[in-house]
């Protein structure tokens, strides 16, 4: 038995005539006839009985089409995915970031999975972390990095960064002589802050109604350089994780805060699906690897 004498039954089936299903199959009448009665008499038995009036199948025809169909749609899946496989060295693979992440780390990310994968191509776009998810969500993105807030169950991650936030301030700033500062005590600052699509602001915000005040934002914005600006003109404070902390440009003083500390949870998150792209699966794969050695002690997350 032949998948094309399957094919053939199954389109006989679904049109009941002969006429019809050949014109779909793009074969002629006879044509198909033939290899009908070809299965028929493989299988030793009829599987439709014809009258002038209709085309119907035989007992033997129904069990035959019940387990044809499934066969179909195996045929069918099995063609996708292997479509998927061959497709692998020519997928583009798009990746939210956001502003305040380690950009060399992810270079360096994507150029390895390019050496190892030349043809897939990759677009970067920077954006806030509750935008990332929202492009992801709606299909606009494969893959982003963001900070951990609440639970989303239409998403997948992979946690590997667990740092906290520090206090950054200018030399001349009177905070700036501190080993530690409580968050209480910054109760009377004004706050130089990521905007509203940026959840490092809501980890700010969330902490300082913690412990009981409302923190001051006197500028908000998305770029990291102008926030470096401002802070460095003595305009207001700023908190950052501590990777951050290390990358900034100008001659600042990095506090830790406790009392509460803040962390700030890092992921590599995904739109949960139940069949993944071969391509995606790999990229997962390789970023995992990479970041766990980048972050040993998170790597378990």
């Amino acid at each position: 038995m032949e998948f094309k004498q399957l094919e053939c039954f199954i389109e006989v089936t679904r049109t009941g005539s002969f006429t019809t299903a050949a014109e779909n199959l793009f074969i002629t009448q006879p044509a198909l006839s033939r290899i009908i009665k070809s299965l028929e008499d493989e299988l030793g038995t009829p599987l439709f009985i014809r009258t002038r009036k209709k085309l119907e199948l035989t007992d033997a025809g129904r069990v035959l089409v019940k387990h044809a169909v499934k066969v179909e749609e195996q045929l069918q899946l099995l063609s996708e995915e292997l479509d998927t496989v061959l497709k692998l060295k020519t997928r583009h693979v798009r990746i939210g970031l956001p502003t305040i992440t380690n950009s060399i780390f992810f270079s360096q990310l994507i150029a390895s999975f390019h050496q190892e994968y030349p043809e897939v191509t990759f677009q970067l776009e920077e954006d806030g972390s509750k935008r990332i998810e929202e492009k992801i969500i709606n299909g606009l993105l494969d893959f982003g990095v963001v900070v951990l807030s609440e639970e989303n169950d239409l998403l997948d991650k992979y946690m590997f960064v667990k740092e906290k936030l520090k206090l950054v301030v200018p030399p001349s700033h009177h905070l700036a002589g501190k080993k530690e500062v409580s968050l209480q005590e910054l109760k009377e600052e004004s706050f130089i802050m990521f905007n509203k699509d940026f959840e490092l602001r809501n980890l700010v915000i969330t902490a300082c109604r913690g412990v009981g005040f409302q923190p001051t934002i006197i500028s908000e914005t998305s770029q990291l350089d102008f926030i470096q600006e401002l802070v460095a003109y003595n305009i207001g404070i700023t908190l950052l994780p501590e990777t951050t902390c290390l990358e900034l440009k100008n001659d600042f003083k990095t506090i830790p805060v406790t009392n509460p500390v803040i962390e700030w949870n890092l992921a590599l998150i995904w739109k949960k699906e139940e069949h993944l792209s071969k391509v995606a699966k790999e990229f997962i794969r390789f970023a995992r690897v990479k970041l766990a050695k980048e972050n040993p002690s998170t790597g378990n997350y």
